[in-house]
């Protein structure tokens, strides 16, 4: 074979093992979730979503909120050694209680398994500025999100809501799914490229791949987790329009965050727009909550403080 005709086969197998690769990570992983959510979207009153990924059959949910609740029970444990475990009578603690036993009730309308999950919300002194909700409805705030920020109780309910809707739509599960087939992508890819003749060619250009799509991912669940949590904290009674102030306070305290395009999270100014943007979705439910037509709610305060419902 001429040098022209063994570049050209090269080049068309090195071709063949990208098409391959690419291929495989669309069928599996799925390159553009948020698309494909919204075309099985229903709709309903207040936010739409989509269906789940199916990724999540790769991952037991009982198995998942088992992990959960162990890895839950450690961090106060170890909270509690360190005198960091807010008793049951800390103001704060009481007021995270007082708004998840509004937002609670709302859950189902998102997983109407949530209905038998033992919540459970605990304060940990800490200068994070953090919160989440485990598997099963363990909810978590540090003081540092609350104390730094200052926030009023309607930004606490947009961040409850958003940590809520985590669990809801059971995104650790689908992560601990997309995992295994990242790993399976992997090994797939890197088997194909030897045969081919290319080393392990194939394996980095997919774990490389699979890496990007798997951040992609992150981006859509919490774009998807903001607008649940502004659905959720709008039926509870809780201001949705806090979320941009939220956001904005957020952005002021997070100076130097990754690119979008390289991080689990999206940029502080594209999750201000697609509240912004959700915002007709949920001021009636908001309204309708508040006993009140939508056109005479007042404005929300740019710089609000304390509690505010």
């Amino acid at each position: 074979m001429t040098e022209p005709c063994r570049t050209a086969a090269a080049s068309s197998a090195r071709s063949l093992l990208a098409a391959l690769i690419a291929a495989v990570v669309v069928m599996a992983i799925g390159a553009h979730p948020g698309a494909a959510r919204a075309q099985q979207a229903t709709t309903r009153d207040g936010v739409t979503v989509g269906e789940k990924s199916r990724a999540i059959g790769l991952a037991s949910s009982a198995e998942v909120e088992r992990q959960a609740m162990r890895q839950y029970d450690e961090l106060k444990r170890q909270a509690a050694a360190q005198r960091a475990l807010a008793p049951d009578d800390h103001p704060q603690l009481q007021r995270l209680r007082r708004i998840a036993a509004e937002l609670i009730p709302k859950a189902t309308r998102f997983n109407d398994r949530a209905s038998a999950w033992q919540w459970e919300v605990n304060l940990i002194g800490s200068r994070q500025i953090n919160a989440f909700c485990m598997p099963g409805g363990k909810i978590a705030f540090f003081t540092g999100i609350i104390d730094t920020l200052k926030l009023t109780d309607d930004e606490i309910a947009q961040v409850m809501g958003h940590e809520m809707a985590h669990a809801l739509r059971e995104h650790g599960r689908e992560r601990v799914g997309k995992s295994r087939i990242a790993q399976g992508l992997t090994l797939g890819a890197s088997v194909l490229s030897q045969i081919l003749g290319y080393g392990d060619l194939g394996g980095q250009l997919a774990s490389a791949g699979a890496q990007l799509t798997l951040l992609k991912y992150g981006r859509d669940d919490e774009t998807e987790a903001d607008a649940i949590g502004m659905d959720l904290a709008a039926r509870a009674g809780y201001d949705p329009r806090a979320g941009i102030v939220l956001w904005e306070k957020m952005a002021a305290a997070a100076r130097g965050q990754p690119p979008q395009w390289l991080s689990t999270h999206p940029s502080n100014k594209s999750r201000i727009e697609q509240i912004r943007k959700r915002l007709p979705e949920v001021m009636p439910l908001y309204a309708k909550a508040k006993g009140v037509a939508v056109d005479t709610l007042p404005p929300y305060p740019s710089k609000a403080t304390g509690s505010s419902k």
